[in-house]
């Protein structure tokens, strides 16, 4: 009897690699299926000057949803990430407004969200909490921090140099200038996860920390860099979104967290850590960057669309867990005809 039960299981473990694959073509079909859609629902749709708004307004998200994914993937996440945007702005435009140089003012304003994500690690790793329970304090924390900067006010008198470069597109391409940046990380960001140890060292984290510990990974240091990153691509994200509308204001990005958890984890990336990979992302990202702008151009309102997000979020975490019950009841079945 055990060489026959020994065979579903092996068929079992040939099929599971094929999953991701599989969730990545449907995330193929879906993006297909909303630029159709946004076609459907407004002749400007895909016009070169409304490509380029879709890829612009994916800048910000984007640049977070880069490291919130590794951060996942290792069974963490980061709350503040949006937080971090509004304190980078606020910083940035209190720094430029103390007559601090533009280029020195952008390292200082990285820094400080380096400081910020270190600050993250050290109380989740040092402390041994829950990074959703301290990303939530941190979130209040560094919004508040950015009211502090600046209260209610908005600084907008930055070089045209800069402003130029945020509102500028790739020669006489759609692309803009800022996206090139989200191209740039991207690609490292997918190498760093796909094609690395440590991306590998992450999704050991993510199955299982205490054997991935036992295995030589330092999984406090891990996590440590992991927050810190995230805090640095915040920071660029908010000097990125300053320049974009030319305003520094402590409630810029403010809700924009919503939207890169929601992109993550609608990109195949399990919430529980040790799955996903930054394809999928990827396309998620431009799927939810379609809808937006397609359901924008139809007038629908902006609480309709934090419904559409929320329903993305919803269904990332409820589709996954409900094919794997699924998985789970027919190999079981499967056994037991065996067995018989």
């Amino acid at each position: 009897m055990a060489k026959p039960a020994s065979k579903p299981d092996s068929a079992l473990l040939t099929r599971r690699p094929g999953l991701p694959l599989s969730w990545e073509t449907l995330l193929v079909v879906i993006l297909v299926l909303s630029l159709l859609a946004g076609r459907l629902l407004s002749n400007v749709f895909l016009t070169g000057a409304n490509l380029s708004n879709v890829l612009a307004d994916l800048t910000e998200v984007a640049l977070m949803a880069l490291p919130m994914t590794l951060i996942i993937v290792a069974a963490e996440i980061d709350l503040s990430v949006a937080s971090v945007l509004g304190a980078s702005s606020a910083l940035l435009g209190v720094l430029w407004h103390m007559g601090m140089p533009m280029p020195l003012a952008m390292v200082l304003v990285i820094v400080a969200g380096g400081l910020a994500g270190l600050f993250n690690g050290l109380v989740i790793v040092k402390l041994n909490l829950p990074s959703l329970a301290v990303t939530i304090g941190t979130l209040a924390l560094f919004r508040g921090l950015a009211y502090v900067l600046l209260g209610d006010q908005a600084i907008a008198d930055f070089p045209p140099a800069y402003t130029l470069f945020g509102m500028s597109n790739l020669g006489s391409t759609f692309i803009p200038l800022p996206f090139l940046i989200v191209v740039a990380c991207a690609v490292i960001f997918t190498l760093l996860l796909q094609a690395t140890a440590f991306g590998r060292s992450l999704y050991a984290i993510g199955a299982n920390s205490t054997a991935a510990s036992f295995s030589g990974i330092d999984v406090a240091k891990v996590k440590i860099r992991l927050f810190v990153l995230s805090g640095v691509m915040s920071a660029l994200a908010g000097i990125v979104y300053t320049l974009r509308f030319t305003s520094a204001r402590g409630d810029n990005g403010e809700g924009f967290e919503l939207s890169v958890i929601a992109a993550v984890l609608f990109g195949g990336v399990s919430i529980f850590g040790g799955r996903g990979s930054m394809y999928g992302v990827l396309l998620s990202l431009l799927i939810v960057g379609v809808l937006k702008n397609a359901l924008t151009l139809a007038d629908v309102s902006s609480e309709t669309l934090t419904i559409v997000t929320g329903a993305l979020l919803l269904a990332s975490v409820l589709i996954p867990n409900l094919a794997a019950r699924w998985r789970t009841l027919r190999d079981r079945r499967a056994l037991a005809r065996q067995a018989a």
